[in-house]
């Protein structure tokens, strides 16, 4: 119509908004600048000795060890063997490491708990790194009775749930012991003992062995192994 007016607003023909209008997003308000983690100052380096001996102590709450034992666990970490050398006399020398106590309680410890014998205790020595001569003066302190009468309760608790036929029952218990370190002739009369004992056909088995023979045999080829390997 004419002389009508325009409309104007929000349809087709609104006028494009302008700078300022409420229809403009929101600026971003201006905040407190905050620091990166690249800004913080970086800490001193820790003293290399205090890091050796937080590893020490951390090693020694969990079990005793031997020095052997620490100074592989300090170069895994990286320590200098200057400082490990350090950190490891020093504990030697206020009694924290003491190589011939863990021997001893060691062999003791194994022998009574797991039945160990000599040749296994001295095995897991060396692994641990005791020295060969400390390894022998705690291992004779385990004698040739203690170490037979170990056998026999070993194998007198295996047999009662043993299932078999005497020759099958024998030669399972002899590898048993011989595992745990026993000697061809203490494991093999061991057995052959308990085995008498057991019933009239595994007495019958038992005496038919040669304990003496069998042991010597045993002993040969122990010793041909070990010269192979």
């Amino acid at each position: 119509m004419a002389g009508r007016r325009a409309r104007t607003g929000r349809g087709w023909d609104a006028s494009p908004s302008r700078a300022g209008d409420a229809a403009d997003p929101p600026r971003p308000r201006r905040g407190r600048r905050t620091e990166s983690p690249a800004d913080e100052p970086a800490p001193p380096p820790r003293d290399e000795s205090e890091v050796a001996r937080e590893i020490c102590l951390r090693q020694l709450a969990v079990r005793p060890r031997t020095r052997a034992e620490l100074a592989g666990a300090l170069a895994k970490r990286g320590i200098s063997e200057q400082v490990s050398a350090e950190v490891l006399d020093r504990y030697d020398e206020v009694g924290i490491i003491d190589d011939a106590a863990f021997a001893r309680a060691w062999v003791s410890s194994r022998h009574t708990g797991r039945g160990l014998a000599r040749r296994a205790l001295a095995n897991e020595l060396r692994r641990k790194g005791v020295d060969g001569d400390v390894a022998i003066e705690a291992l004779g302190e385990l004698d040739e009775e203690t170490e037979a009468d170990t056998a026999r309760g070993l194998v007198e608790r295996k047999l009662r749930t043993a299932r078999g036929e005497p020759d099958a029952v024998f030669r399972r218990l002899v590898g048993m012991l011989a595992r745990k370190g026993y000697p061809p002739g203490v494991a093999i009369r061991a057995v052959k003992d308990a085995l008498a004992a057991q019933s009239a056909e595994a007495a019958e088995f038992a005496e038919q062995i040669d304990a003496d023979a069998l042991a010597d045999a045993e002993g040969d080829l122990d010793r041909d192994t070990r010269a192979v390997e």
